[in-house]
């Protein structure tokens, strides 16, 4: 990315990136739930989930295909492995960048077994002819070969075993109807609350050794921008601080020095989050003003902005998405500590457009 971060240690440049990165999928894999017991938050979906799973099992029938959607690090891709878990069968993972040709998608479903979960990550970015594959496979559980070319070409359909699709997106618009219609079992994640994050990362803490009281827990939830896996990397980071400058314990005043060395303020924005807003006022008086323009004063691409930072300074109160643009609230000014500017702009700064 072209913007000018702090180097945080990790592949994306930003410690609360959502995104998982390469180097913490052993460590995400070891605090990962097996079981509904285990999973923490998404009260709603899982008590569904566990409904559908019941009554799927008592007919002895796959589950329905199931579609999760929500912003990144919340819980999807573990879902889909505790939903194989469940219903006692694999699970084979893979992601729409990763299938090309029809030829991949074709090797996968046929290797499967009867009654196995496949999932597909980044569901949205499967190319067509792939998508349009998988049509029949997960209708009709048969896929539709072609062999040969012109007058000689033949058509051969496949069984398949039946099976459940798990896809997760976190882009659901940018699913085609045909698609999204055929998952029987829509599902969307939300933003995790504080106390909620408390309690994963206390049952993280307690499977990676690392002391922390009540306090040093609830201000890194605080500051996790209500994403689990953030929570679980911010509670590593931290734990290095309060070992070489503290007695190891994370406590509330350790939580606060280390985090903000890190640049991660009390309300869990970072550098971009900051610097997105500063433009938004100081350059466009608090807006309204499109994304693209936004994109082009900092220096990021406009889907990193509306799918990894806009989420989060939303659900906080920091900003609003209008008809005429993007708009910063009352909040925001007061959060960065810069004056309203006195003019007749107000209205559109603070009103509904």
């Amino acid at each position: 990315m072209a913007t000018e971060r702090k180097d945080t240690g990790l592949s994306g440049g930003r410690i609360v990136d959502p995104a998982a990165d390469r180097g913490e999928s052993t460590v995400d894999l070891s605090l990962r739930p097996k079981r509904f017991g285990e999973f923490i938050g998404q009260a709603g979906i899982v008590a569904n989930l566990k409904t559908y799973i019941a009554a799927a099992k008592g007919r002895g029938e796959p589950l329905d295909h199931v579609l999760l959607s929500g912003p990144p690090g919340l819980g999807k891709t573990t879902l889909a492995h505790i939903i194989a878990n469940e219903m006692g069968v694999g699970i084979r993972t893979t992601s729409g960048p990763a299938i090309e040709r029809k030829g991949d998608i074709a090797a996968i479903l046929t290797a499967l077994e009867p009654g196995d979960v496949l999932f597909i990550d980044e569901i949205h970015r499967l190319t067509r002819v792939v998508e349009e594959l998988l049509y029949s496979a997960m209708e009709d559980f048969a896929l539709d070969i072609i062999l040969g070319q012109g007058p000689s070409a033949k058509s051969i359909r496949l069984t398949l075993p039946r099976f459940t699709l798990v896809g997760a997106t976190t882009r659901t618009g940018l699913l085609t109807s045909p698609l999204r219609d055929r998952f029987g079992v829509p599902l969307r994640l939300e933003y995790y609350g504080t106390e909620e994050l408390k309690e994963v990362i206390r049952r993280s803490s307690a499977a990676l050794s690392i002391p922390v009281d009540d306090a040093g827990s609830g201000e890194i939830a605080r500051r996790s921008r209500g994403t689990p896996r953030v929570a679980n990397r911010l509670l590593r980071r931290v734990r290095d601080f309060a070992e070489v400058t503290g007695d190891g314990t994370i406590t509330r005043e350790i939580a606060d020095h280390a985090l903000l060395r890190m640049e991660v303020d009390r309300e869990g924005l970072d550098v971009m989050d900051r610097k997105i807003l500063r433009v938004l006022l100081e350059k466009f008086g608090g807006g309204p003003v499109g994304v693209e323009t936004i994109s082009a004063s900092v220096s990021e691409e406009r889907d990193t902005i509306e799918d990894v930072y806009e989420p989060f300074l939303i659900q906080r109160g920091f900003l609003k998405r209008t008809p005429r643009g993007r708009v910063a609230t009352p909040a925001a000014w007061k959060h960065l500590g810069i004056a309203v500017p006195k003019s007749s702009a107000q209205d559109s700064l603070f009103g509904e457009t």
